[in-house]
Formats: C-alpha cells, sequence, structure tokens
C-alpha cells in the first residue's frame, strides 16, 4: 500500500502564483526579486495555515533560481531548483526556534553565516515560530541581524508578533498575512477534489470553509476527513454530520415559525435540536447569524458579504422577502440579548425559548397597543375624561394627543370651547352657550386636572374606616399589628435571647453571639428590656444590629412595644503588672517555692 500523504502537503503551493489568497504579499516579493531590491531580513506574521512558512521557501527557492522566467518564478528545472525540491540544497537553512531557541543555537546559526554560498548568490535562513526564542537568544541575534554579510538573508516566521522584540521588529520587513477568504478556500478544495476525482458539493465545501476559519492547512485536513467518512463523494449532509454542525434549513425553519408566529411549533424545533446533541448557545448565535444574514440579503449591495454557497443564498434572497428590516433588526436585539445572559442564567433552556417566544410576538399587534398604554397610563392616571359637544371635533387626552383627526370641512366648523371641571360646582349650574366660529378648525388644548389634595379629616376618616376592618386577615393593618403586647416571663425572655445568639451564631457572627450568650437581659417594667454591659464594642455591636434584634424579640414573643436598653457600667481597672519584679513578687505570692528555686541556683531577675 502506497504512504498517503494529506492534502496541505500534497497541493501545498510550490509558486507565488499558486500561493492562495495572499496576492498583495506575493506580487511585493516577486517586484522586489526582479528589481534585486531584497531586504536583509523579513518577517512574515500572521494566523495559522494562511501561507507564511510556504512563501518563505518559495522566496528562498525563487532567489537563487539561476533561469527564472518572465513571471518571476523559480524554473524547477536548474540545478539549484532541483536540490530544493529534493530536500538537498546546503543555500537554504531551516530552524525551529521552538525547540532550538537558546543563546548556543543562535550562536551556532551565527557561525555558519560567516560561510559563503558554494551554489548560488546567497544562503537563506529561515527561522519558523521565531517568536519561542528566549530574550538571550534575541540578543545573541541582533547584530548579525543587522549587518549581515551580503549573501545572506533571513526569513523570520511567526504567529504571534506583538511576543517579538522592538529591537528585532525594527530590523525587518514585516509582512501581514491575511486570514483566507471563504471563496478562495472553497475554490483551492474543489480544485483538489478535481484532482483527486472526487466528487464534492459546492455548499459542503464552503462548510468546511467555514469551520476552517481562514486557515487553509486546517480545510485540508478537514477536507481529507470528510472523504474518509463519506469516500469518494462529499456531500452537505456528510459534512454537517460529521463535523456535528447544525444544518441551515433548521435556522430556515425557525424563522418561518417565528413569522407565522407560532410559538409552539418554534420550540419543537429547539427541542429537536437539543435532542440532536446540540449546544443552546450555539443555536442563539447561529439563529442571530442567520437573521443578520436575512438582513444583508435584502440590498443586492450588500449580497457579497453573505459567505454561503449558491443554493443556500437563494434560500437567503427569498426568505429575506418575507421579513421587514424592522423585524430583522428587533430580532437581533432580542437574540444579542439572549447571547449575553445565557451564560449567567440558572435556566439556560428557559431564556432561549423565552427570546423564541418573544421573536414570535415582534409582530403580534397587541404588542405595540401595550407599549403605548405603558407609556401614557402613567399621564393620565387619576385624570377624568374630557369631551366636547360636537363630535367631529378631535377628542384629547390630558397630554393633548389628538385621539381622532380633524377632517376637512367645506361648512363652518362649530366648536365648544372647554372649560376646566370643578367639582364643587353645584349640578343646576347653567352651562355656558357654545362660539360660533368659521375658517380653519382650531384645536383646543384641554386642562390638565389635577386630585384635590384630601383634607386631614378625610385622611382620619380614611384611617378609622382601615382599622374596622382589622377583623379580615387580609386587610390587617400596620396599626393593628403594633397593638398586639402578649405578656412574658424573664425566663421566656432568655429562652428567645438565647435562640437569637445562636442565630448569629449559624449566620457567621460567633463573637456575637457567645457575648449575648454569656450575659442575659433583665426584664424591668413589663415590656421594658434592660442589658447592661461594660463593653464598649459589645455595645456598638448591638446597636448596629437592634432593628433585627428588635424584630427577632418582638415577633418571637408577640409583643410589639417590647423596648430595648442599653447600659454602659464603668468597672475598675485591675492593676496591671508592668516590671520583671512586679511579676515576680505576685508569682511567689501564689507560689512560695519559687523562693527556694532561686535561691538554690543563685538566679537574678533581669530589670
Amino acid at each position: 500500500m502506497d504512504n498517503f500523504v494529506v492534502s496541505a502537503r500534497k497541493y501545498r503551493p510550490a509558486t507565488f502564483n499558486t500561493v492562495v489568497g495572499q496576492a498583495h504579499i506575493t506580487n511585493t516579493l516577486k517586484n522586489a526579486i526582479k528589481n534585486n531590491h531584497l531586504a536583509q531580513a523579513f518577517l512574515f506574521c500572521g494566523p495559522r495555515g494562511v501561507g507564511k512558512t510556504t512563501c518563505a521557501r518559495i522566496l528562498a527557492k525563487t532567489i537563487n533560481c539561476t533561469n527564472r522566467t518572465a513571471e518571476t518564478e523559480a524554473c524547477d528545472q536548474c540545478e539549484s531548483c532541483l536540490s530544493f525540491n529534493s530536500g538537498a540544497s546546503l543555500n537554504v537553512y531551516e530552524l525551529d526556534a521552538a525547540s532550538n531557541n537558546s543563546v548556543d543555537d543562535i550562536r551556532n546559526l551565527v557561525d555558519q553565516v560567516r560561510f559563503a554560498p558554494q551554489l548560488g548568490e546567497f544562503k537563506i535562513y529561515i527561522i519558523d515560530e521565531v517568536h519561542m526564542l528566549s530574550t538571550s537568544a534575541f540578543n545573541a541575534f541582533l547584530k548579525t541581524l543587522e549587518e549581515p554579510p551580503k549573501h545572506a538573508i533571513f526569513i523570520l516566521a511567526t504567529t504571534e508578533k506583538h511576543k517579538i522584540i522592538p529591537t528585532i521588529l525594527s530590523r525587518c520587513q514585516i509582512f501581514d498575512f491575511n486570514r483566507i477568504q471563504i471563496d478562495d478556500i472553497a475554490n483551492h478544495l474543489a480544485y483538489i477534489a478535481g484532482a483527486e476525482h472526487i466528487s464534492a458539493e459546492a455548499d459542503a465545501l464552503h462548510i468546511i470553509a467555514q469551520k476552517a476559519d481562514g486557515a487553509l492547512r486546517d480545510a485540508c485536513s478537514i477536507f481529507d476527513q470528510i472523504v474518509s467518512f463519506a469516500g469518494n463523494t462529499v456531500t452537505y449532509k456528510a459534512v454537517i454530520e460529521n463535523l456535528n454542525i447544525l444544518d441551515y434549513d433548521y435556522y430556515f425553519k425557525v424563522t418561518d415559525a417565528v413569522l407565522a408566529e407560532n410559538i409552539s411549533n418554534s420550540l419543537l424545533l429547539f427541542n429537536e435540536i437539543l435532542n440532536n446533541g446540540f449546544d443552546g448557545h450555539n443555536f442563539v448565535a447561529g439563529m442571530a447569524g442567520h437573521l443578520r444574514n436575512l438582513l444583508v440579503s435584502k440590498d443586492n449591495d450588500t449580497l457579497q458579504l453573505l459567505e454561503v454557497g449558491n443554493n443556500i443564498k437563494e434560500k437567503y434572497k427569498e426568505q429575506a422577502g418575507k421579513c421587514t428590516a424592522g423585524f430583522l433588526v428587533r430580532g437581533l436585539t432580542v437574540l444579542n440579548k439572549a447571547d449575553i445572559q445565557y451564560k449567567a442564567s440558572k435556566n439556560q433552556r428557559l431564556q432561549v425559548e423565552l427570546s423564541l417566544m418573544q421573536l414570535c410576538s415582534i409582530n403580534a399587534p397587541g404588542i405595540e397597543a401595550e407599549k403605548k398604554n405603558d407609556i401614557s397610563e402613567p399621564a393620565v392616571k387619576n385624570q377624568q375624561p374630557v369631551t366636547t359637544a360636537s363630535s367631529s371635533n378631535p377628542v384629547q387626552t390630558a397630554q393633548n394627543t389628538v385621539v381622532n383627526p380633524p377632517q376637512k370641512q367645506e361648512q363652518p366648523v362649530v366648536q365648544t370651547p372647554v372649560n376646566p371641571v370643578n367639582t364643587n360646582t353645584p349640578a343646576n349650574t347653567t352651562p355656558i352657550p357654545p362660539v360660533t366660529t368659521t375658517g380653519t378648525p382650531v384645536t383646543v388644548k384641554k386642562p390638565i386636572i389635577k386630585p384635590s389634595t384630601p383634607s386631614i379629616n378625610q385622611l382620619n376618616n380614611t384611617a378609622v374606616k382601615t382599622t374596622d376592618n382589622d377583623n379580615n386577615p387580609e386587610n390587617l393593618t400596620m396599626n393593628a399589628v403594633a397593638q398586639k403586647a402578649d405578656p412574658f416571663t424573664q425566663q421566656t425572655l432568655e429562652k428567645v435571647w438565647v435562640n437569637y445568639a445562636n442565630e448569629l451564631k449559624a449566620k457567621g457572627r460567633a463573637n456575637l453571639g457567645a457575648a449575648l450568650s454569656n450575659k442575659m437581659p433583665v426584664l424591668t417594667d413589663g415590656n421594658k428590656i434592660e442589658f447592661t454591659t461594660n463593653n464598649k464594642a459589645l455595645e456598638e455591636a448591638i446597636n448596629e444590629d437592634k432593628m433585627n434584634f428588635l424584630g427577632f424579640l418582638r415577633k418571637e414573643l408577640n409583643n410589639y412595644s417590647i423596648q430595648l436598653e442599653l447600659k454602659m457600667v464603668e468597672t475598675e481597672d485591675k492593676a496591671n503588672l508592668y516590671t520583671a519584679t512586679d511579676r515576680y513578687k505576685r508569682l511567689a505570692e501564689k507560689n512560695p517555692d519559687i523562693n527556694k528555686f532561686r535561691q538554690a541556683f543563685d538566679l537574678d531577675i533581669e530589670f
């Protein structure tokens, strides 16, 4: 059996023209070779798998080619090109800085730079993953990189330019490689499929290109994986099944259900997606991308931003015709909010389902009406309705918002001015006669009627009515609660006191709980509790927690008239022993044998 060579190596570009998606760099390098403007050091930086090392090898091969073509490409026939293709070229030296990053490795490289090439004009040194070099190795490389021999050219390649010290960057020509476009990757995969006699659907290759995220090497690896899975026929279904990618059809179906305001169908589709092993967060992100693609598809100018296959692009254009731009923008807002809140949500499935319900309700006619009512309700609260004498006149709210717009009339319009409503006016008062006017209808602004301030007697009457309903548990007022004052004894008080101290200990406040447990309060006069302490810190701690403390006591004792009084008692300070002699005398009083011990060993006291 022949040895299998992966597509990334087998179809690796060998000339500048075959490099995919980096025309801005290949054209610059070709012009530099053609005009003999080659720099002493190049730095190729960019994401993985975009052709940095490949371009470095092509550049090294083309520089020493003795018979370059008119397009500034290597001929592949001269002795230098043949030796390079066989891997036996003595003019190209490659160093992997990931495993050769010490100062000694760089010193060996510098020693080789001194020797001139045996064949050709230049010796090219390719250092891959150069950011892995240590700081000492970089410093040892500086002088040679700044002033190399005329036959030496250095090509450095890295994926992390920010890790290279500035003194190295300043000595190199820097080339930034871009991520390869999806269409370019798909076309290259189609070329590989044709060369390998593999039948591949265009949509399947686009999915592989999207999954590669701009890296051509990753795309080739995924393509080989799909071929191993599906054989010589690469289909869209095989790709999404092997790569565990959510099918486009699900997004189209969910969008159709949302447009039809069918909440049940959208929830069932989401449940099917979860049962297939997909994550809810990925669905939210994919659904947001789908609505974005629909928004892009509504304009032919932005249709080029849609990086999908032609068949799927037609589906997007068809469904975009069913959606309004306002719906898509509001839907994107809902999904963006769900994306942000997903990880913080404890019920993540409900978070997604709620977003689907909101999407289904975007176009519901009741939603806009509810929003308007929510905005206008606070402004017209507690205001009386105002009407006019003529039905043809516009009816306005207190905010002067016209509810029924006036219509043009050829005949003179009779309008009745509206006077402020006075609740104290008797019922039999004669109304003011209407005034007849001609010309353009005039919009009459209605005065805002402010509710009158209730008097103290009215408030007292209201309080009395509320108190009359105290027997009803639902209408129990704070005044009725405050009247509860069941008697209790000193023993009951101490029991409740200890319970509160234990609760404090359970909550992590062990010091305060222990202090309350060690000293009991005294019930002095009816509902008055007195607690005496000589500790200022304890007094402050009780004062800080006094509201919770009183609430607990009142609730447990069923007495809301309890008052807590704290008293500080000053105590006489005990004599402190400051000197060694004082401490010794005190110990000798407690234990006379200490004097005998001191005399036996002839000890003295240090002052």
